[in-house]
């Protein structure tokens, strides 16, 4: 892990030292410059979950990853940094409410005076960690997050239109990125999987998001949002390197 060039990807020159103040500075700064997007899986790129050559492609190359690149690589880099950190499987819920497949999600359990979940590879979600705390309600860019019991498990929920909807489910048993191969295989081959259908790109903003959905541009900012549909190639090379810095190779 080169954690210089890495800091210098999420624009970060503050504090390494293994705080609180730092996990969030550094969530915040990874969410908003590296894009979640799966782009190489429509061009027929295999993604494996190797540490080196997600380093070359998030790092070097200035891309984004989904979920089992981004915070495997996340971790990663605070692991160097000397945090203790956890990787928790999760699953998402589907259109019908059913929970995905085993080791749908990868998200992160940051170990500090208190354990913190941490995710910088969902799309929309928290910019900041949250306390993994039951019951507690946790704002984050005015949206309202809580973590409650579910059997064994945790679900993490999301205030939206008054009620609470379920963002994720997560267990609290500790993996190694590797468990998460056959997650990772099934969300870039299956014809079931979102991610076979639709190309994504996605970063936030402060006070928003922008999104690349396909070929239609959404820009978000508080209540405000714009749609531009994209005529071409062309136009959609530009959206990617104006809006997330990004070039394919």
């Amino acid at each position: 892990m080169d954690t210089r060039r890495y800091l210098e990807r999420i624009n970060y020159a503050g504090s390494t030292a293994p705080t609180l103040d730092t996990l969030r500075a550094l969530h915040l700064a990874h969410m908003r410059t590296v894009p979640f997007e799966n782009l190489d899986i429509p061009r027929g790129r295999r993604i494996d979950l190797d540490g080196s050559r997600l380093f070359d492609k998030i790092v070097t190359r200035r891309r984004g990853g989904f979920c089992y690149e981004l915070n495997g690589l996340f971790a990663a880099l605070l692991g160097s940094l000397g945090y203790e950190v956890d990787m928790l499987a999760a699953r998402v819920p589907t259109a019908d409410g059913s929970l995905g497949i085993p080791f749908d999600h990868l998200a992160l359990r940051v170990k500090l005076d208190l354990p913190w979940l941490a995710d910088v590879g969902f799309g929309d979600s928290f910019s900041e960690p949250l306390r993994l705390t039951e019951g507690l309600e946790q704002q984050r860019d005015g949206v309202t997050f809580r973590i409650a019991p579910e059997g064994p498990e945790r679900r993490l929920l999301r205030m939206a239109d008054g009620a609470w909807t379920p963002h994720y489910q997560f267990a609290l048993e500790s993996f190694q990125w590797s468990d998460f191969s056959g997650g990772c295989e099934y969300y870039q081959t299956s014809p079931d999987s979102f991610f076979t259908r639709r190309r994504i790109c996605s970063l936030a903003t402060p006070g928003g998001r922008v999104t690349l959905s396909d070929t239609k541009l959404i820009i978000t900012h508080g209540k405000d949002r714009t749609e531009l549909l994209l005529a071409s190639d062309a136009e959609y090379a530009v959206a990617l390197r104006e809006h997330f810095n990004m070039v394919l190779d």
